[in-house]
């Protein structure tokens, strides 16, 4: 399969940036994903369900057979667009919105999957906020704060409603980066999080595992994702990607089996890994 490469055309959005107005747009699978029913008969809660790696796993494990509650700040026209994906493949899907930065927020999220669903076996802690910044001055509080009550907060309290409510054969996958293990200096703040998360991974798996719920990360590289043209100097969004080994970055499309294999009942002996989906791109 042909995947675009940089450079692209410098682009820039607001936050939280818009699917349809990137160029190139990214692929989530809507054509290329074949479910094999891997996860029939499963519910799973995805938070940044909406956009980019959400919408992309949201979709495979709609085609592998789960139910999945869409999660999101406030982007209703791209869930919508999530949704319609899942409903397509023929499970039920539920869209939530809210702020994941507020511990009740989370805890509704949980409770109204498990009640919807009658049951909760999959998390997926993906949604994040990252910012660029040259200089460390430049980081306000209120930045600082935000990122890791987006980025490492929320999975603390959603985690911990999850937890008690998945029993045993439970999944949870949280999303890591490149940045875990090679933080980009610009991203001095979003890094710092995913290494927290990365971390957060493997202390839970071991707290976990004798109720049976395994924990593990994915850590992507570059991603073409809504995030990138909202969050990076438009000269970096048209080379991005172009400096990895395979020289682009990954669609959202490319991330989706890796969440699958995690949360596949399968992957029973699996629990505190970091799978990383980079490219080529050492993380360390």
């Amino acid at each position: 399969m042909n995947h675009p490469k940089p450079p692209f055309p410098e682009q820039q959005q607001g936050v939280p940036g818009a699917t349809d107005q990137m160029q190139p747009r990214p692929d989530h699978g809507e054509q290329s994903y074949k479910g094999s029913g891997r996860l029939e008969g499963m519910a799973a809660l995805i938070t940044g369900a909406d956009s980019g790696i959400g919408r992309a796993v949201a979709l495979a494990y709609a085609r592998e057979g789960a139910d999945v509650m869409i999660s999101y700040l406030d982007e209703h026209e791209e869930a919508d667009v999530t949704r319609a994906l899942v409903e397509e493949a023929g499970p039920t899907a539920y869209v939530m919105p809210g702020d994941i930065c507020k511990g009740d927020h989370c805890r509704a999220l949980v409770r109204d999957t498990h009640e919807a669903f009658g049951r909760l076996d999959i998390l997926v802690n993906n949604a994040a906020h990252q910012m660029h910044f040259e200089a460390l001055e430049d980081i306000s509080d209120d930045e600082w704060e935000m990122t890791f009550r987006t980025n490492v907060h929320s999975m603390f309290y959603l985690c911990k409603a999850a937890a008690p409510v998945m029993g045993k054969g439970g999944a949870i996958i949280n999303t890591a980066s490149i940045n875990s293990d090679r933080p980009n200096p610009g991203l001095l703040a979003y890094a710092t999080t995913k290494g927290a998360v990365q971390n957060f991974t493997a202390g839970l798996a071991q707290m976990l595992a004798e109720r049976g719920i395994r924990v593990n990360c994915v850590a992507p590289g570059p991603v073409w994702t809504p995030l990138i043209p909202s969050t990076l100097p438009a000269k970096s969004v048209a080379g991005f990607g172009q400096d990895k080994p395979m020289g682009r970055p990954a669609q959202p499309a490319e991330l989706a089996p890796a969440y699958v294999m995690l949360a596949d009942p399968r992957s029973s002996y699996t629990s505190g890994a970091t799978i990383a989906v980079t490219g080529g791109a050492p993380m360390i």
